[in-house]
């Protein structure tokens, strides 16, 4: 018999995958139990309601963003924004693979449960502050590139939207054209910022060799 510990861990990454694919309304819990291979009492045992197990998948994703999603991609790239960039590249991927069927789980769920389930909402946005926290650690691991107006979490913001309207615009088209464009305008967009940051760095380099010169 499965340690109760593996039990629960096995309900929970079931119904991960088939919110997933078949999203929360269309997922029973029976069909929960069949995917994870245990029997219907023991899914009642760990999650009373439905509800319950949401709440479960929404905190584990929570506690997987670094391991799962974000470590694989900081571990092969050391640019800070080259990591983001690496980030939706890994998304982009993931629509390829699954043929345009696994788009963002935390984005399809804001849209079918985030306001007829408050509780789950606020896991929802737990899981985004996650997300938006690493983008905006990037920005700031590369605060010395930049200009001095820009603003880290408005740019992780910027590049949270980018990928959650380009994934739904390619799962709608299922193509890559509106995902590719996007990236490329975000790229543009920080692009130019570095080239700003660069510019003034420069100078400020210049003001400072003159006003050494003027004291020497």
């Amino acid at each position: 018999m499965a340690p109760p510990t593996d039990t629960r861990e096995k309900l929970i990454d079931a119904a991960m995958d088939l919110f997933v694919f078949q999203g929360y309304g269309n997922t029973g819990l029976a069909q929960v139990a069949r995917k994870a291979g245990v029997l219907p009492g023991s899914l009642y045992y760990f999650f009373p309601t439905k509800e319950h197990l949401l709440h479960a998948t929404l905190e584990k994703r929570r506690e997987l963003l670094h391991p799962e999603v974000l470590a694989p991609i900081w571990d092969s790239i050391d640019d800070p924004i080259e990591r983001v960039f690496g980030l939706l590249a890994g998304y982009r991927r993931m629509l390829e693979m699954t043929e345009f069927k696994h788009g963002c789980p935390i984005g399809n769920l804001v849209i079918e449960v985030g306001e007829t389930h408050p509780h789950a909402r606020a896991l929802l946005t737990q899981n985004f502050e996650g997300w938006l926290a690493a983008v905006e650690e990037c920005f700031a691991d590369a605060r010395d590139r930049l200009p001095e107006h820009a603003d880290t979490r408005r740019l992780a913001v910027f590049v949270l939207t980018t990928m959650e309207g380009a994934v739904m615009l390619a799962r709608s088209y299922r193509n890559f054209e509106a995902y590719d464009a996007a990236v490329v305008q975000l790229r543009d967009y920080v692009e130019r910022l570095l080239a700003e940051g660069t510019n003034r760095a420069h100078a400020r380099d210049d003001g400072h060799v003159s006003r050494r010169r003027r004291k020497a």
